[in-house]
């Protein structure tokens, strides 16, 4: 990794370590990083150069940021060459990266499971394995209708959410508590 300090080099490749474990591949994940951290969009050869990496792998693997809407394909006045960055606020890149996975991962898999449950049981072993389904189908749902209403608020409400924690139980123990007097009295 040529000229890159070290505070920046630790970062890449930490990035690229992580990057296995989250389902890319760790060249991907490098790359990234570095368009992240960069100052200025970057074009595959700066890339290359910086990271020692054939134009080849950099050109795959801007394809897949791409495809996982994390690069922003740029053009410079008076320069034919396409440069990327990123978007450089956590938490959008949080929302594209978890409704990317939504689309890529959980939204199959609901699709599955409501065709599966549209099955009438032809065994004991399918009665349990169509119960089991839908549990996993109501959590799976719950948890998605959960997710587009925290997308629609703004990042400051989410923030406050988020910092609240384990508070929120105390408030939903609170209100359950109240509403149960106010039937209580009736």
């Amino acid at each position: 990794m040529t000229s890159l300090s070290p505070l920046v080099r630790s970062f890449v490749a930490h990035f690229g370590e992580m990057g296995s474990r989250w389902g890319i591949n760790r060249t991907v994940g490098q790359m990234y990083a570095l368009i992240f951290v960069s100052p200025a969009p970057l074009n595959a050869d700066d890339i290359a150069e910086k990271l020692e990496f054939s134009r080849s792998n950099v050109s795959m693997g801007l394809k897949e940021l791409q495809a996982w809407r994390l690069v922003n394909l740029r053009h410079q006045p008076g320069d034919r060459r396409e440069y990327f960055d990123a978007p450089s606020d956590a938490w959008e890149i949080f929302r594209t990266l978890a409704e990317e996975r939504r689309r890529r991962e959980i939204e199959p898999t609901l699709s599955m499971l409501r065709n599966a449950l549209l099955e009438e049981p032809k065994t004991d072993e399918d009665r349990v394995a169509l119960e089991r389904m839908r549990g996993m189908h109501d959590l799976i749902e719950l948890t998605t209708t959960w997710f587009d209403e925290v997308q629609r608020m703004d990042q400051q409400t989410i923030s406050k959410l988020m910092k609240m924690g384990a508070k929120v139980q105390k408030v939903l123990e609170f209100t359950g508590k109240m509403v149960g007097a106010g039937t209580a009295k009736r």
